[in-house]
């Protein structure tokens, strides 16, 4: 019963400030505001060696960690509370004042947003302590003469810890059908309808390899990667969302939705990169993104002069700062994007609009979700990743990988593909070349070239004869610079090396 105690007030805890949490703001929940905290509270090499080993399910590690954390504390609180309610009360408020202080903390969240933990803290505490009132009788009443085990405190105990599961089942999947009653896919309906109007740029023949094992030229929205600090997808309406650019301007500007929708929008190929991809790493994709210049409204609001970074915002209060000089380049394509593959951004790819800087690493350059832009200097404010060890300007680098063989594969020996693709965003892709089993570096074949923002594919081919074989491939962009061996891990502006692999022919 000890057990049963500990376990059953920290789930009524979860599930009440759950059910608050969704009447008020989804990342206000307990559970949810403290895996925030943490995430932003991870020492670097931490959050390094999460994204290195665990990819895109980080998330979901560190929630079942967080889960199974709670569990063995409701047990050992349950245990520790046999002779007397005091020990499990104090962990149930200690546990409370954590979530107050988490979600206190969140700068996406109001003051009004205390009250899913001061819940959680109220329903956690009167839970337990009811439950060990009615565990204790039982449990005295069984010793005495004459009673049976199976008595009236024994069934009340049942009874009421039956009742505090149903009812804490019933409060999480309230909190969660409240929180997702938000009509996102009806607004992302209308949205892509708009899209269409817009037709998407045609993709060169000879784009990609992917018959040899490259990925297809345009990433689907299903398969482009995602790495970002939001432990739930904000659901925002396009109809609920606006956006506000202020700062060093002339003029503020509040722009709703539909004042984006009636504006000429335009479609352009962007290859995206993510800071963590290690040497020969998945996170990299490309896309059609629709939307409007970033130059153009900034030109409208009127930049003023000395600023010289845009300092982007997101709904649950995630922050990068793009250079102002980047950010309005006429050579790039940096937009404000609504819309992907020619359809309304994905929730999880920040719907209803974010930020799309080309050339840059994405911490600094790709805000999903994006409420407000201000017009700032790199002295005045660091965005979220700066104060953590990464630098506040990092431009992309020209880097490349090998997808065909796969790292300790084997392929029959004689005619051998190995093909991959190479990236340079803003400068593009003038050479890849290829070594194999230390010989001379030749020079490979090369896709059409579909923009200076995008990645290039190539493939050489090689007669090897059976046995164990090791290839290096590096990329020469346009502007005559060849990649470096030197490696270096992703941190502070992005990985450096030769990406190398072993396979085996025979």
């Amino acid at each position: 019963m000890a057990l049963l105690v500990g376990v059953l007030g920290v789930a009524a805890a979860l599930a009440s400030g759950h059910l608050v949490a969704g009447l008020i703001d989804p990342n206000a929940s307990p559970f949810l505001a403290v895996g925030n905290t943490f995430i932003d509270l991870t020492p670097l090499p931490l959050k390094d060696f999460a994204v290195r080993t665990f990819g895109t399910a980080d998330k979901v590690v560190l929630l079942g960690g967080m889960a199974g954390f709670l569990l063995v504390a409701a047990v050992l609180a349950g245990l520790v509370s046999r002779r007397g309610p005091l020990p499990g009360s104090i962990f149930a408020i200690a546990l409370g004042l954590v979530a107050v202080a988490a979600v206190y903390a969140r700068p996406d969240l109001g003051q009004l947003a205390v009250l899913a933990p001061i819940t959680s803290l109220v329903a956690g505490l009167l839970v337990f302590r009811g439950l060990h009132g009615l565990a204790l009788r039982q449990a005295v009443a069984a010793t005495e003469p004459g009673q049976a085990a199976e008595g009236p405190d024994r069934r009340k105990f049942l009874l009421g810890s039956v009742g505090v599961a149903v009812g804490s089942g019933l409060a999480g999947l309230g909190g969660q059908f409240v929180a997702g009653s938000v009509d996102v896919e009806g607004s992302r309906a209308q949205v892509s309808k708009l899209i269409a109007h817009y037709p998407q740029p045609d993709i060169a023949p000879g784009a990609d390899f992917a018959r040899q094992g490259t990925p297809t030229f345009l990433t689907s929205n299903q398969e482009f990667y995602r790495i970002d600090t939001a432990l739930s997808v904000p659901r925002l309406r396009a109809e609920d969302w606006s956006l506000r650019i202020h700062g060093m301007v002339d003029r503020e500007l509040r722009l709703s939705f539909d004042d984006i929708a009636k504006r000429q929008l335009v479609t352009r190929t962007i290859t995206m990169t993510c800071v963590s991809n290690e040497v020969g790493g998945p996170y990299i994709s490309t896309a059609n993104f629709t939307g409007v210049l970033l130059r153009d409204l900034l030109a409208e609001a009127g930049i003023q002069p000395g600023a010289d970074q845009v300092f982007s915002t997101s709904v649950d209060g995630y922050t990068a700062g793009s250079p102002v000089s980047e950010t309005i380049d006429p050579g790039r394509n940096a937009m404000l994007a609504i819309g992907m593959n020619g359809q309304a951004l994905p929730p999880e790819h920040g719907f209803p609009a974010r930020l799309v800087v080309p050339g840059l690493y994405g911490y600094v350059s790709a805000t999903k979700w994006v409420t407000d832009i201000e017009l700032t200097t790199f002295a005045a404010k660091q965005s979220y990743w700066v104060p953590r060890g990464y630098t506040a300007k990092a431009p992309i680098k020209t880097e490349s990988r090998i997808d065909i063989p796969q790292g300790l594969s084997t392929v029959p020996a004689g005619t051998v593909v190995v093909a991959g693709i190479a990236w340079a965003q803003t400068k593009g892709i003038a050479k890849v070349e290829v070594q194999m089993d230390g010989g001379p570096w030749q020079e490979a074949e090369l896709t059409t070239e579909v923009g200076k923002e995008t990645w290039r594919m190539w493939r050489k081919e090689f007669d090897l004869k059976s046995g164990s074989h090791t290839v290096l491939c590096r990329a020469t962009d346009s502007s005559g610079y060849t990649q470096t061996a030197d490696r270096v891990s992703p941190i502070p502006n992005g990985a450096t090396g030769l990406h190398t692999i072993v396979f085996v022919a025979q």
